[in-house]
């Protein structure tokens, strides 16, 4: 069967099987995209908590004073110097 002979083929559907197969394609992408707008809005929701307990947490430690989410102070007040020397890698090929 060569390309011709399959549009003929299409051709002499009856009108209700085009119509069925519209609704089909039409109902396929419906369900597509509030497929990807649930997908969408419970990401969007999990955002949501997720920024609402950041936001209970940060605003508790601003009126209670005490900070919750810092790393603790060093207790350790030496700093160590080291010295060292640049050296410049030189091709002795190039000369």
């Amino acid at each position: 069967m060569n390309g011709k002979q399959f549009l003929e083929m299409l051709a002499r559907l009856p009108a209700r099987v085009w119509l069925q197969a519209i609704l089909g394609l039409v109902g396929f992408v419906v369900l597509a995209v509030l497929g990807f707008a649930v997908i969408a809005g419970v990401a969007a929701v999990v955002l949501l908590l997720i920024l609402g307990f950041k936001a209970k947490a940060w605003l508790r430690a601003m009126f209670t004073g005490r900070s919750s989410g810092q790393p603790p102070a060093r207790t350790q007040g030496r700093v160590i110097d080291a010295q060292y020397e640049v050296i410049e890698k030189k091709d002795d090929e190039r000369r």
